[in-house]
């Protein structure tokens, strides 16, 4: 096995830096969601105009003092532009990986398609970025944005592995019989990711408090058609902040992603027993 160059030595060593700068914009998207700041900066990539949070903390205070109420708090702004600060660099990050990539496309077993296709995908989440800002935090934009993100978490740790030659057991006939059910499994997993972050954008989080499935009653609540509109929202509200559907809508939304965790629980653990036997 021929030594590595100076270069794949800091491929792989940004190719770390990545994943685990991908799993901090993850949580900080998380953060932003939560504490409910997506419309904290209602511009990009700005905030009010200002590229430092801390103008634009000092912006939203005069104007609120002028004009009390005329803008969000003030405090919103902080997730959201420490989300954006974190998203740009692990975007600058990608692009050295490709530009790493290519320089050392001739070397044997070299990945050069799949860094090529994270950077066009950071560029598309950062698009998704603008969009979930100045839709006003349109649901299906808010869930491609969030599988954007865990793609991009996943397409990383595959390329790491693939330049750490790792793992080395790929086509082994027991590992290569498990593809089918490891398959289903995954598209079922992203399913359900994918439904928590419908979940999520139509704050239907809350729609049911009660353990196993929710209230009684909600067979009688649930409203498939108004659940899964995916665009063209009817509603008179100036952005979705807070979401626009009804009960019955939001508490399908939550039975149907209760329903999905026990179907891939399921799906995990029968995985799982045929690995273990």
């Amino acid at each position: 096995m021929q030594a590595l160059t100076r270069s794949q030595i800091w491929l792989r060593r940004f190719c770390v830096l990545a994943v685990l700068m991908v799993s901090v914009v993850i949580i900080l998207g998380a953060w932003t969601r939560l504490s409910d700041a997506g419309l904290g900066c209602p511009d990009w990539p700005g905030c009010y105009g200002h590229l430092d949070v801390r103008k634009a903390i000092d912006h939203v205070n005069t104007t609120n003092s002028a004009m009390p109420g005329s803008l969000r708090e003030a405090h919103k702004t902080v997730p959201e532009m420490v989300h954006r600060y974190f998203a740009s660099k692990l975007g600058l990050v990608i692009l050295i990986i490709a530009a790493l990539s290519l320089l050392n496309r001739k070397k044997e077993k070299q990945p050069v398609k799949l860094p090529l296709f994270l950077l066009a995908l950071v560029i598309f989440q950062g698009i998704l970025g603008k969009w979930t800002v100045t839709m006003g935090l349109q649901p299906t934009i808010v869930m491609l944005h969030l599988l954007g993100g865990f793609t991009t978490f996943t397409l990383l740790v595959l390329l790491t592995a693939r330049l750490y030659r790792w793992p080395s057991f790929l086509n082994d006939c027991d590992v290569r019989m498990l593809k089918p059910l490891a398959s289903i499994t995954l598209v079922a997993v992203i399913l359900q990711i994918a439904l928590g972050g419908w979940t999520a954008s139509n704050y239907a989080a809350v729609a049911c408090t009660e353990l196993p499935v929710c209230e009684e009653g909600w067979q009688d609540r649930l409203d498939f058609e108004e659940a899964f509109i995916f665009w063209g929202h009817e509603h008179d509200k100036p952005d979705y902040e807070f979401g626009v559907l009804d009960n019955d809508a939001r508490t399908t939304i939550h039975v149907m992603h209760r329903f999905g965790a026990l179907l891939v629980t399921l799906l995990v653990l029968a995985l799982v027993g045929k690995i273990l036997l």
